[in-house]
């Protein structure tokens, strides 16, 4: 029986630039997007483009044929034969053959809220020193600039040692569909900002993100300071430096006073010293996880209605030694209230809730798939926002 040859296509360009569009809240270029045909290439496993697509011979009646070999015009077989030298065939891919960037972000766009000086450049610094920061107007903006492929991630603050969750962002999470790749745990240190000769007298009202100010609330009250709100701690720095006004100061940080150059009155003004906040790294595709150090995965979830069905949720991950690092409730934004005994007249009601879980295990281990496959049977919804390995404090 005669076979054909099937070619095997893939593309061997990267998209060249035809369409330009304004970066998001991006100030210093332009973010190029191409619209044009890709060229197709036509390759054949183990074989030249050109021997992919052959003609097929007719076998002529009693003719011997063998699976590795064709017929001649005189019946015989010849032999084609395996590769003698087997360092010629392809070698498996590994985790790092399948990262397109280096360790240190070379070639890496990393998209972040606010602007330049920002703790969240900060923190796409720290993950990939060598990366290029975008900046943009507001969180959901980052999302969308990954989405669109403006840029090739982005990083999102998600909870405070002292402020707390960012619920926002983890409204965010659910409703786009990007992952959590790394998690970047960032020092905090907020530092008073002024005009250059200004003493910390002078200062009479300070401007920066709320976050910011709540962190420093005390401080800032001994001191008989004003507050005022500002869209992030770097934009208030910049209006500072701008304004030219002596009794007017920000909290922000260091590299925020270099660049905008202002002088440091005063650091760690915020009421707690060990305050840190936990960033995420977000991208359209996952990494593969490992077993080779210690990795961390997030979900969420919603639950049956039932008795008990929140702690039967959190024991699928006891019996099987998963520590939980982390729990957070949001209410169900399209079902917020839930009627008690399943009618429309009943009055009992409740909110219905999704919750979002950090556990330390690795999705290539088994005790961890093990622990959501028994999880689906309590839960109506499940989903793996992402397996990543563990940050530490530096």
């Amino acid at each position: 029986m005669a076979l054909k040859c099937v070619p095997i296509f893939f593309c061997s360009q990267k998209p060249q630039s035809l369409l330009e569009i304004p970066a998001l809240g991006y100030s210093r270029g332009r973010i190029v997007l191409d619209l044009r045909p890709i060229r197709l290439e036509c390759c054949a496993l183990g074989a030249s483009a050109q021997s992919a697509i052959c003609l097929v011979e007719d076998e002529k009646p009693g003719a011997k044929t063998s699976p590795t070999g064709k017929i001649d015009k005189d019946g015989n077989t010849i032999s084609r034969g395996f590769h003698k030298d087997l360092n010629l065939l392809p070698k498996p891919l590994s985790k790092t053959d399948l990262s397109p960037f280096p360790d240190d972000g070379s070639n890496v766009r990393v998209a972040f809220q606010g602007i330049s000086g920002a703790y969240g450049e900060d923190a796409a610094l720290k993950a990939y020193p060598n990366c290029e920061t975008v900046p943009c107007d507001q969180f959901e903006a980052a999302f969308n600039a990954v989405e669109l492929w403006l840029v090739d991630k982005a990083v999102l603050p998600i909870e405070n040692s002292v402020g707390g969750s960012l619920h926002r962002n983890y409204d965010l999470l659910l409703r786009h569909r990007l992952h959590i790749v790394r998690e970047v745990l960032l020092v905090v240190n907020h530092c008073l900002l002024a005009l250059p000769g200004v003493e910390k007298q002078e200062v009479k009202r300070v401007l920066s993100h709320p976050q910011a100010l709540a962190q420093c609330e005390m401080a800032l009250t001994k001191m008989g300071i004003v507050r005022v709100s500002a869209d992030d701690s770097a934009g208030a720095a910049k209006i500072v430096a701008s304004s030219g006004r002596r009794d007017m100061g920000a909290i922000a940080s260091a590299r925020a006073a270099a660049l905008y150059g202002l002088d440091i009155l005063a650091e760690k003004v915020q009421d707690e010293d060990d305050n840190v906040t936990r960033y995420l790294v977000l991208t359209r595709e996952p990494i593969i996880p490992g077993t080779d150090g210690l990795y961390k995965t997030s979900i969420v979830f919603t639950l049956e209605e039932g008795p008990g069905m929140l702690f039967k949720a959190l024991a699928v991950f006891s019996l099987r030694g998963i520590n939980l690092s982390k729990i957070e409730s949001r209410p169900q934004k399209r079902r917020p209230l839930r009627v008690v005994d399943d009618s429309n007249k009943g009055s009992a009601k409740y909110f219905d809730y999704l919750f979002y879980i950090d556990f330390e295990a690795s999705m290539a281990e088994q005790r961890a798939q093990n622990a959501l496959e028994h999880l689906q049977e309590y839960a109506r919804f499940l989903r793996v926002l992402g397996c990543y390995p563990m940050d530490e404090v530096l």
